[in-house]
């Protein structure tokens, strides 16, 4: 059977050309995940000249959910436009997009807009991911994808590296309104960029059509579960006290959208041509994925500043070994594919990631190694699971996707860390209800001394059997996600589809 007319066309481009137009779109993905994380290191700085207090950090939470609102919700949607309307096309309106939110975030004065700025970003920025991947996916055939894909996530992990860095760096030299103004000149030549290399659209992709109502409505209900699921405070409760009915209307609008799928002679993803199984084990692996991923991104921050008694900045150095090991194994993971199949690394990398976790449970407060193993195993089932939904899909389906991988892996983001943070806190208030805060009154000073390190030592021995419990938890769903991974396509499905598409 020969391969599908589009991937004919667009693998007739030569080599270099595939690989350049495919690292020009994976520098707007670097682009847009280094915005995701570049207000870490100066979100206290911007409150300040937004005349918010410092001890409200929580009022500036906008212009963390703005920005993830954006990112989730639109990918879908604007996924599915990309099969339409051609990568190159949604490629640079996403740029458009992101050079305006861009503009809008640094000139604002207020927090009201900044965080419209930020939103902007986010849908821009968030669609740029899987826009790449589909596109990987047309110009690289199954035996070379997973190796191009490894390369796409590494350049959306190392965001997470080098985002708070260069965040930094830039407010250091200009204010922190030069990280959006230099966003401009960037953007321009990256959509110059991708002009140049990636393909233009065939005039027949609009003849497609777009479940636009479903793909709004979709997008309503992920905006609606990343606002109910994000908490300023993780520590004082596990939803923020908006969280239980942003939830139920998350749920109303996905029974809607779930209804109108059924009902619509348009499908914003098409059953005909999937291949459910492996395609929804890929999604579930993802959601394990994800929500290991945010759980150490929250509680190895928390545990550097609490039990080991860090500031912001040393926690964020405790959190690099971490992120260090994301990009280096998801280019380690599409280069193992290319010679195993999906399967090996995907269920490899998510049972190596359990023992990192249990490692980390168990070394607490010596960590590092196990962060680093963490990171690699993670950073290795990127490429895989990527390439199965890709290769479970249809030509035309491409785009949407690869947003449904990455949606997957944010909702498990959101859900994961909501989820452990309420139990470990439960389990916290349980193990400290007893003890008695040491007061200086009516007692001599070297006994208040014996008594406040007795306590001190309790309170610190709570704080590492909570974070061990989460960890050890989070060790439990990488093993769920591993088992999912098994039924993964192995060697031998590769080798069958090389043959069949040769044939």
């Amino acid at each position: 059977m020969k391969p599908p007319e589009a991937a004919g066309h667009t693998r007739r481009i030569g080599h270099t050309r595939r690989r350049v137009a495919v690292g020009a779109a994976g520098v707007t993905v670097l682009l847009g995940s280094i915005d995701a994380y570049v207000l870490v290191t100066v979100l206290v700085d911007m409150i300040g000249d937004l005349g918010i207090p410092a001890n409200h950090l929580e009022r500036a939470t906008p212009l963390v959910t703005g920005y993830l609102l954006g990112y989730v919700a639109g990918m879908p949607l604007l996924g599915r436009l990309s099969d339409r309307l051609g990568r190159r096309t949604v490629i640079h309106a996403c740029l458009a997009a992101f050079a305006v939110g861009s503009l809008i975030s640094a000139t604002a004065t207020e927090l009201v807009p900044l965080t419209a700025g930020r939103a902007l970003q986010g849908l821009a920025g968030g669609a740029l991911l899987p826009v790449t991947m589909a596109l990987a996916a047309d110009l690289f055939g199954p035996e070379r994808r997973a190796a191009v894909l490894g390369w796409v996530g590494a350049a959306q992990e190392l965001g997470a590296v080098i985002g708070p860095l260069f965040g930094a760096g830039v407010a250091l030299l200009v204010g922190w309104q030069g990280i959006f103004w230099i966003n401009l000149p960037l953007a321009a030549l990256a959509a110059l960029a991708v002009h140049r290399t990636v393909p233009a659209p065939r005039e027949d992709r609009g003849a497609q059509k777009v479940d636009v109502v479903g793909g709004i409505l979709l997008a309503l209900a992920l905006g609606l579960l990343v606002v109910g699921l994000y908490n300023p405070d993780p520590q004082a409760s596990v939803l923020p006290e908006w969280g239980r009915p942003v939830i139920a209307a998350a749920a109303a609008a996905l029974a809607a959208f779930a209804l109108w799928q059924w009902r619509s002679p348009v499908k914003l993803l098409d059953p005909t041509g999937v291949r459910w199984r492996p395609f929804g084990l890929s999604l579930a692996a993802s959601l394990a994925t994800g929500a290991a991923l945010m759980v150490t991104l929250v509680d190895v921050q928390l545990m550097a500043q609490t039990l080991l008694g860090k500031d912001s900045a040393s926690g964020a150095l405790v959190l690099l070994w971490f992120l260090i090991g994301l990009p280096t194994g998801a280019v380690l993971g599409g280069w193992i594919v290319t010679r195993t199949g999906e399967r090996l690394p995907a269920a490899a990398g998510l049972a190596a990631a359990a023992i990192a976790y249990l490692w980390i449970a168990n070394a607490l407060p010596d960590i590092e190694y196990g962060l680093v193993l963490a990171g690699l195993a993670l950073g290795v089932v990127i490429a895989p699971l990527s390439s199965v939904a890709l290769r479970t899909t249809p030509e035309g389906q491409h785009g949407m996707a690869s947003a449904a991988v990455v949606v997957a892996r944010m909702t498990g983001m959101l859900l994961g860390v909501a989820a452990l943070t309420s139990w470990s806190l439960h389990r916290f208030q349980e193990s400290t209800a007893d003890l008695d805060t040491p007061l200086p009154f009516g007692v001599p000073e070297a006994e208040f001394l014996a008594q406040q390190e007795t306590y001190l030592k309790a309170l610190d021995a709570a704080l590492a059997a909570q974070y061990s419990d989460v960890f050890t938890a989070t060790a439990a769903i990488c093993l769920a996600g591993a088992a999912c991974a098994l039924g993964l396509p192995g060697r031998g499905n590769r080798i069958r589809t090389r043959a069949r598409d040769a044939g």
